[in-house]
């Protein structure tokens, strides 16, 4: 499972990101490894490039979307960098729905590609944009391609094929837990169902934010937010809720320790995994945890900054 090093496009980029042992955060866990999933390293800056790059070929495969038709879809910014680039690439146009206090860097990158932006209400969050994504569509059916990510088959299927394949073809029979947080949950969906059909038993954990009003950009809480139609609630075998400050400290942390400069969801992911290593540790077992590294952390810097002292 080696990137090619010689491409003939941006899409042979996807996938195949490395995966690292947080051998500083083991000083805390005697006995358990932790490995993350650097999806940083793809193309477009995210794990968002796997589902984007399925999304859009089987879109293409199908007939569903030719060069006279916009492919539209909401977002909240990862997944709006990874469409922009994949329509790029292919020669296809884009618009994303947004809420418009999303960061001035992923408004910025994803003009850059020549996408068309479409603000939504930044009180209603990314279910306001899907809502509005949906009006679009529905006025004007001819001129949208509409592949709905928190619908989309092809959204799972990406880590299905891809980053499970991928997390057992490095670590094989020694993981014992997975982790990530619930985002669209393509994610998380895909790549359990793939570790579950492994020989040796993965208990697969689903991370969400512990409140409705929270700083994780990216992660939703579930409880309070519409629920993506992908999302299968009897895969994951267990949910963790992360605290806000709980994931942007160990954002910090695995900028200080690691020199890694991700973003808070994949702090958060990064705090799960230390949380399940270190419980296991304290109850003398052994055991091999993998999480997912979602994005860098620069395209939040700009207007995005989450203020401590704030009560939520």
């Amino acid at each position: 499972m080696i990137r090619p090093k010689r491409l003939d496009s941006i899409l042979d980029a996807v996938g195949n990101t490395p995966l690292m042992r947080l051998s500083r955060l083991e000083r805390d866990t005697p006995g358990v490894e932790i490995y993350a999933k650097l999806e940083f390293q793809n193309p477009g800056g995210s794990v968002k490039d796997r589902a984007a790059r399925e999304i859009f070929l089987d879109a293409i495969a199908r007939g569903e979307l030719t060069r006279d038709r916009v492919l539209i879809d909401s977002t909240s910014g990862n997944t709006g960098v990874a469409y922009s680039l994949m329509g790029a690439a292919l020669g296809y146009r884009v618009a994303l729905v947004m809420p418009s206090n999303v960061s001035q860097a992923r408004k910025d990158i994803t003009r850059a590609f020549g996408t068309e932006i479409i603000f939504s209400d930044p009180l209603e969050g990314s279910d306001g944009a899907i809502r509005l994504a949906g009006k679009l569509v529905a006025e004007q059916p001819d001129r949208y391609y509409y592949p709905d990510q928190y619908s989309n088959p092809s959204n799972p299927g990406a880590h299905y094929r891809t980053t499970g394949v991928e997390i057992l073809a490095d670590v094989g029979d020694r993981i014992t837990h997975f982790v990530t947080g619930l985002g669209t949950t393509g994610t998380m969906m895909g790549t359990t169902r793939r570790l579950k059909e492994h020989a040796r038993p993965v208990r697969c954990v689903a991370a969400q934010p512990s409140e409705s009003l929270h700083g994780l950009e990216g992660l939703k809480h579930l409880p309070s937010s519409l629920v993506p139609a992908i999302y299968d609630g009897a895969l994951p075998d267990e949910t963790m809720w992360i605290t806000t400050e709980d994931g942007w400290d160990m954002t910090d942390r695995l900028w200080d320790e690691h020199a890694m400069l991700v973003g808070h969801s994949a702090g958060a992911n990064a705090f799960a995994a230390w949380s399940i290593a270190k419980d296991l540790s304290a109850r003398g077992e052994t055991g091999c945890v993998v999480t997912i590294l979602c994005d860098r952390g620069d395209r939040y810097f700009p207007k995005m900054k989450w203020e401590r002292l704030y009560t939520w």
